[in-house]
């Protein structure tokens, strides 16, 4: 897949699949996979290094993590860039998204468009590809008072439908919606030409987003936005306790393990 053939799934009515990966290991897997893209978000840091929010990402785990998934797979790449790394001017977000493709990623997602204007358009104009983060934007979790969903008064909509329209204006290739009402998703996504991919934001866009760990069953987060195509948990613990019980009653390592 490459940054063109977005529009053109969209053109074609064909369905974008988007999942999260952060290591070399996940990343092999999907690779043989039938899933269209990986994104590398930000969601690192709730994931991978077990704070809170993504506010705590930093721009050195953003480069590592989409270095570790380049290793382990062909598939096209979207990294995250973290908290306030296109709020600091030109220059600065120009380095860190250079960063980022420098280490593997195709492309990089930027929440919001309002007030960054410059930062998106000079990006495209660079050569970078960029994806807009509208909606529920967790790096404004603080300003929104919450991971709450966006867009559900007839202002707040209004705003979404405009900022889309501007990322495409700038130059961005396509739209991603988190947390919003699966009306308003759909009003957008006939809104823009670009292509919208969607988080808790409906069916009726053109593509979907899921936390790896979240559809596996091993996070142990489940919103209703979120299907569980696997209980990942309880299988990993009980291969673990197996292998703890094999461990204590001498049965491993046995005779095929021992030359």
């Amino acid at each position: 897949m490459t940054t063109l053939d977005f529009l053109k799934a969209k053109q074609e009515n064909r369905k974008i699949s988007m999942i999260t990966c952060y290591d070399a290991t996940f990343a092999k897997l999907i690779d043989e996979t039938d899933i269209d893209c990986i994104l590398i978000g930000d969601s690192c840091s709730m994931v991978m290094h077990g704070e809170t929010t993504t506010i705590p990402a930093k721009m050195e785990w953003m480069v590592e993590h989409t270095r570790s998934v380049r290793n382990g797979t062909s598939k096209y790449i979207v990294a995250d860039m973290p908290f306030l790394s296109t709020r600091k001017g030109i220059p600065f977000a120009t380095e860190c998204a250079g960063q980022l493709l420098v280490a593997g990623a195709n492309c990089v997602k930027i929440e919001g468009v309002f007030g960054q204007e410059d930062v998106l358009h000079h990006l495209v104009m660079s050569g970078i590809p960029v994806m807009a983060h509208l909606g529920l934007t967790p790096q404004f979790f603080q300003a929104f008072g919450g991971h709450k969903m966006q867009g559900k008064t007839e202002a707040a909509a209004e705003k979404i439908i405009e900022e889309a329209k501007k990322a495409e204006e700038l130059g961005c290739f396509c739209v991603l919606l988190e947390c919003i009402p699966a009306s308003l998703a759909e009003k957008i996504s006939k809104a823009v030409s670009v292509p919208v991919i969607g988080i808790g934001a409906g069916v009726n866009v053109d593509g979907q987003v899921l936390v790896l760990q979240d559809m596996l069953g091993m996070s142990g987060f489940k919103p209703r936005f979120v299907r569980q195509y696997l209980n990942g948990a309880e299988l990993i613990k009980g291969a673990l306790n197996q292998y703890a019980q094999d461990v204590h009653d001498a049965s491993f390592p046995g005779p095929e393990e021992i030359k």
